[in-house]
């Protein structure tokens, strides 16, 4: 492949204007996706759940695989096994320790079922890889309006518990002393996060999931300490990657992830390097800790 068959092939904006139009349910549910990834994406970061993310993926792609097979909706299974998945883990993981193990143990066995449903499906080939990769130019408007319904649950969902999810992220012991369900609040949140992940391999896949859910976040955090500030930031780095990616995917004959990802990856780049920049100023606003697990304090929390 010389340079030249590269760059048609992943950016080539012959037509672009009469694809545009005809994409627009695309655009909506990536601009959507992007609010809810980069909205729960500054919890995952502050409760340290990256990994379980991860997790979490390989089940959802388990649940989509076997919705494949049978041929029943790939979201509504997508859903199914993300939400079993997080339940699991909320159950199971309640220390950092047990969690990792137990996200240790799901992950294989959840990347193995998935292998093997789609090892067992006769049907087209880009239907398998869809589910690794994302497929969301494909998306009409009945899966955008599941995709919108689901959103609102998280959304909802997130604002009714956030000041206690908050307090309980930051510093779990004291907020259990002080009458906060942690066990609940971590239950729910990680149902709200089990709907996010299912939503997002929509848009990149089972593989690359963690582009939308800890990217933007972990980019937000990099240049600001302020709370409300990080989680606008969050949002905006999600859309820019989601819709922006898109939109440059319209112009290729790639699968839509490598651009996100590739946004995704370029945003949080360059926020480490203002990050950088600013410290060795001495203007940097982020909080200082002696290690990465330390928990924010109850004085860190009165910015909200």
């Amino acid at each position: 492949m010389t340079f030249q068959d590269f760059m048609d092939a992943v950016l080539n904006f012959q037509n672009y204007g009469e694809l545009l139009p005809l994409f627009r349910d695309s655009i909506l549910a990536g601009a959507i996706l992007g609010l809810v990834g980069g909205l729960i994406g500054t919890f995952v970061m502050m409760r340290d759940l990256a990994f379980a993310v991860h997790g979490i993926a390989e089940l959802s792609f388990a649940g989509a695989a076997f919705a494949l097979l049978v041929g029943a909706d790939v979201i509504l299974g997508s859903l199914v096994g993300s939400v079993l998945a997080a339940l699991v883990l909320g159950i199971m993981g309640v220390r950092a320790r047990d969690r990792n193990s137990v996200i240790g143990v799901i992950m294989p066995f959840g990347l193995g079922l998935g292998i093997l449903f789609l090892a067992l499906y006769q049907g087209r080939a880009a239907n398998k890889f869809g589910l690794l990769t994302g497929q969301i130019v494909a998306v009409d408007s009945t899966a955008l309006s599941m995709l919108a319904g689901a959103a609102v649950v998280v959304i909802a969902g997130l604002l009714i518990i956030w000041r206690p999810l908050t307090f309980a992220s930051a510093d779990p012991e004291i907020a259990s002393a002080r009458g906060v369900p942690v066990r609940t609040l971590s239950l729910v949140f990680m149902f709200l996060l089990g709907i996010s992940v299912a939503l997002s391999i929509q848009v990149v896949g089972a593989l690359l999931v963690l582009a939308l859910l800890i990217t933007p976040a972990a980019a937000a955090l990099q240049v600001t300490s302020s709370p409300k500030l990080v989680v606008l930031l969050s949002i905006g780095f999600a859309m820019l990657s989601t819709v922006g990616g898109i939109l440059l995917a319209l112009g290729g004959r790639i699968p839509v992830s490598p651009y996100i990802t590739t946004l995704s990856f370029l945003v949080y780049v360059s926020c480490r390097g203002i990050g950088a920049y600013r410290r060795r100023r001495g203007r940097s606003g982020r909080i200082v800790r002696v290690k990465a697990t330390e928990p924010i304090t109850v004085s860190e929390l009165s910015a909200l």
